[in-house]
């Protein structure tokens, strides 16, 4: 395979730039040794653009020149005629280009996990922490643990936004409850409907003061008390409020049809949906509160 890769750049020939660029590009992808044939005409033809580049700006063709990263990023973003996914294939073999060929190549970047998604709880399990708030031995600790399990799973709060909800940022209005956010991702997000009666009783005890946080925001660590006397036995997983917020990501990700879509539109990862969304018209409270599963019990139909 690697002869077949030489001998295709041996035998590669092209008008459509200079001939100094043809005997740059031949030279360089000669040197990296290229393992097939394929492989060889990608980079000739990414190496003979950059070459042709540089002869359009009067540059010596120097591979230790033109094949910097900082002359890469130049010539992908400067030069003409290349769509961008063009300039995107160009700069990636490019910088195959310069790995290959340089006399002492940066080691690759090593190979990090990606975090996966928390497993949400099962409704069987989120009584069970209830349970287990409700027998804490004081009002402040039964109000507290509720709040959590309330503001983490109905709302999906997590971190900073979760440890500075207080009592008076929970309010119901436009058909729900709404909560609050603060600085610094300020947001109104509904409660799902099964859990607004205990955050509403919770927040009418803490009235001003903070809902979990025992008072203080230098709390940063939640597992220890509050989270950690929700601990049930062997029969009942940990409790972490990373996994009451993927609890309520995919409540409502059920609710709005989030899988029926991403599947007919045939999205394996959300990458694109920031660009989608950042494109549809907002809607309104009371919309996004019946949307989300927020619409209370008590709420009377919009005439």
């Amino acid at each position: 395979m690697l002869r077949d890769g030489l001998s295709a750049v041996e035998a590669w020939a092209t008008t459509a730039v200079p001939p100094e660029a043809v005997a740059f590009a031949k030279a360089v992808v000669g040197a990296a040794k290229p393992r097939d044939a394929n492989r060889a005409k990608a980079l000739l033809y990414a190496a003979s653009r950059l070459g042709a580049y540089a002869c359009s700006l009067g540059l010596g063709l120097d591979p230790g020149v033109l094949l910097a990263p900082a002359f890469v990023e130049r010539f992908v973003a400067c030069a003409k005629g290349f769509s961008a996914p063009t300039r995107r294939t160009l700069r990636t073999n490019l910088r195959a280009l310069a790995r290959a060929t340089a006399t002492w190549p940066e080691p690759p970047p090593a190979s990090l996990p990606r975090e996966r998604a928390k497993a949400p709880y099962a409704p069987a399990e989120i009584s069970s922490f209830f349970a287990l708030a409700d027998a804490q031995p004081t009002l402040a600790r039964r109000q507290r643990a509720a709040a959590l399990i309330c503001l983490g799973a109905g709302a999906g709060l997590a971190g900073q936004d979760l440890r500075a909800v207080a009592g008076s940022d929970v309010v119901a209005r436009s058909g729900g409850v709404l909560v609050l956010v603060r600085a610094p991702r300020a947001r109104l997000v509904p409660v799902l409907a099964r859990y607004q009666a205990r955050l509403l009783e919770a927040a009418a005890w803490a009235g001003g003061g903070l809902l979990v946080s025992g008072g203080s925001l230098a709390r940063h660590n939640l597992s220890t008390p509050l989270v950690a006397s929700l601990e049930g036995g062997p029969g009942l997983p940990r409790l972490e409020v990373a996994r009451l917020r993927a609890t309520w990501l995919a409540e409502v990700a059920s609710l709005i049809g989030l899988q029926a879509f991403m599947a007919a539109a045939g999205f394996s990862c959300s990458q694109r949906l920031g660009d989608i969304t950042a494109r549809l018209s907002a809607l309104g409270e009371e919309e996004a509160v019946a949307l989300l599963g927020g619409k209370a019990p008590w709420a009377k139909p919009a005439c």
